[in-house]
């Protein structure tokens, strides 16, 4: 079994396996993250509650929301506006969220999980893999940060 170095996360066939001295809570999100990854992206997707399992898809906020919920962070889903005054200022030191008025996403121990934004190793990966062209998906690369507010779970 692959051990990822401590305290980033690893890319393996378009899924996040989470350091080995991540917390618990950072674990859950990044399992809950990749139950989603294979999902198309659909607009208002993942915004009912989430006792009500899966969605078919997800939009950029519904899926940090659902990521958020898998750690414990989040009850319900929040759109992307409301995610700008969420949690903590800044970023944190496991988990960001970035978020303007239309769009979010997570970086997650080193990752990003975005709907959007696809750079050339996410394209390919997602054509070998056969997902979905659109929908949440983890990244290495950073996006441009320009607009976006940082905010964090406290402590984490």
């Amino acid at each position: 079994m692959f051990v990822p170095p401590a305290g980033k996360a690893k890319l393996v066939n378009g899924r996040a396996i989470a350091p080995i001295d991540a917390p618990p809570e950072v674990k859950r999100l990044i399992a809950f993250a990749n139950r989603i990854v294979s999902k198309p992206y659909r607009y208002g997707g993942g915004h009912r509650p989430f006792s009500n399992g899966l969605d078919s898809g997800y939009d950029c906020s519904g899926a940090v929301s659902y990521a958020l919920f898998g750690g414990g962070f989040l009850d319900s889903p929040l759109d992307s506006g409301s995610l700008m005054s969420w949690g903590e200022p800044g970023r944190g030191r496991w988990v960001t969220v970035y978020a303007h008025g239309g769009h979010t996403f997570l970086v997650v121990a080193g990752l990003r999980f975005d709907t959007g934004y696809r750079d050339r190793e996410a394209r390919i990966a997602s054509r070998q893999l056969r997902l979905p062209r659109t929908g949440p998906r983890w990244s290495r690369s950073m996006r441009p940060l320009r607009g976006y507010v940082a905010r964090h779970p406290a402590g984490f």
